[in-house]
């Protein structure tokens, strides 16, 4: 058997019209016992008046009661036929009859409980309900008899009847009309759910420009359709960033490749002597090393574009990480005659991933040596300020401050072309700030052109 489908709206309509369903019933039969409660006082009320005349009439001693006036009583409204009649009947204490009115003919009224308070029910009288007051009589506190005193319930079961009638006829009705409405309600409530759904079918991966409409209310839908609009920027942005990404590398692993082909070209072309085919074999195995640091810069930067490597957090202690990073890098040091200064005051720990830090630190350390001019200086310092502060300064050529919103862009080098000799990927900046976003850690550049660059991470 196959599921039956059903649309959101109608769907909508659907939960409505169950919870109304309900709620409309509960109103019905509130409706039907209040009327039933107020037709049945009316009666009773009735019986209640009929009570206190009666006891007004009769004559009490220990042999029993009666009527002290039988012939004003025979010719009272009793012995004729009413549209609503009272029935009254006198019965000793065992429930036999002693006196009725006229109207019951033959019929006789049941004493049913023959208790010592006034009760009322409902009992039948030839075959038709009546409401029956059942009053004992005492006389010195002693129960001389009991007086029975019904109305028919014709007319209240007539009128509940129609009650019952109507109702249940009108509610089906009420129930197609509100499942309309809500039906008709519900389709205009979700119509901006059909422009997502429109939108959503014109977006491919070759059109992510369309957006969703933003319904004038601002409600449910409004946000839903908002932050599926923000959710199609990013997607949009991440995209934009991939072809970028993918272009820019795609380039950058063609160089090293271009040259390393045109210069195996060259050595093939005609024989050579030993010197000049160890210079052009070195010179590839340069640009080899080149492209496997490319290729192992890619890789971590793509490691960790959407975070899924897991952050190791535990105590690290800061001092020798920075200290083992200046040891890695003391050939290139000593080569170029930099100055090192270091500013540890104490020893500073920080909750945090020590492997994806050392790698921080390693690409702004490696990045302070290869600006640095021969003879330079660098600085290394950890510092407290509202947390702690690693700052690194050389006093290489600087940034232009038109560069510095750029350079944490993938592949992206500030003046490459006027610094040839300085060997670079353009992904060190990009693969900093990606692990410190992932870190939490906060980054401020500060650079002038000529006079060098400070770079500080806050650890907070």
């Amino acid at each position: 058997m196959k599921n039956i489908s059903f649309s959101f709206r109608n769907r909508i309509a659907i939960y409505y019209i169950v919870s109304t369903a309900l709620l409309v019933f509960a109103v019905f039969v509130v409706i039907y016992f209040t009327v039933r409660k107020s037709v049945y006082n009316d009666v009773e009320r009735d019986l209640s008046i009929e009570v206190a005349d009666l006891m007004t009439e009769i004559d009490i001693s220990a042999d029993g009661f009666a009527i002290h006036d039988v012939h004003e009583w025979k010719e009272k409204e009793h012995n004729t036929l009413d549209i609503n009649p009272i029935f009254i009947e006198f019965v000793d204490p065992e429930g036999n009859s002693t006196d009725k009115s006229p109207n019951l003919k033959e019929s006789h009224l049941e004493a049913k409980h023959l208790c010592k308070k006034t009760i009322h029910y409902d009992t039948w009288l030839e075959h038709k309900s009546v409401r029956q007051f059942e009053v004992p009589i005492t006389y010195q506190n002693e129960i001389v008899g009991y007086l029975l005193v019904a109305a028919p319930l014709e007319d209240a079961a007539m009128v509940l009847n129609n009650l019952s009638r109507i109702l249940w006829s009108a509610y089906p009705l009420v129930l197609i009309v509100l499942f309309l409405i809500a039906r008709f309600i519900a389709g205009r409530s979700i119509k901006p759910v059909a422009s997502i759904m429109s939108t959503s079918n014109d977006i491919t991966k070759d059109n992510l420009t369309s957006r969703i409409p933003l319904p004038p209310n601002k409600d449910e839908l409004y946000e839903l359709s908002q932050t599926i609009n923000d959710l199609l920027d990013r997607i949009q942005s991440a995209i934009e960033r991939e072809k970028q990404f993918t272009g820019d590398a795609s380039h950058e692993l063609r160089t090293p490749l271009a040259v390393i082909k045109g210069t195996l070209e060259v050595l093939i072309r005609k024989p050579r002597d030993r010197e000049e085919y160890e210079e052009k074999i070195n010179f590839c195995i340069s640009e080899v090393n080149r492209l496997n640091h490319l290729v192992d810069q890619l890789l971590l930067l793509a490691r960790f574009e959407n975070q899924k490597q897991s952050v190791k957090v535990e105590n690290v202690y800061l001092n020798p990480v920075l200290l083992d990073t200046l040891t890695r890098y003391s050939l290139t040091i000593k080569d170029k005659n930099i100055q090192v200064v270091t500013q540890f005051d104490k020893d500073y720990y920080y909750e945090t991933d020590e492997y994806l830090l050392s790698i921080v630190v390693n690409n702004l350390i490696s990045n302070a040596i290869k600006y640095s001019p021969d003879n330079g200086r660098i600085t290394v310092s950890l510092s407290e300020n509202d947390g702690t502060v690693i700052t690194i300064t050389d006093t290489g050529m600087g940034i232009p401050a038109q560069d510095l919103q750029k350079i944490f862009n993938q592949f992206y080098r500030s003046k490459a072309t006027e610094h040839s000799n300085i060997k670079g990927t353009g992904l060190g900046l990009s693969i900093v700030k990606r692990l410190c976003l992932l870190l939490g850690i906060a980054i401020d550049i500060y650079s002038k052109e000529e006079k060098g660059t400070t770079v500080r991470l806050f650890l907070r």
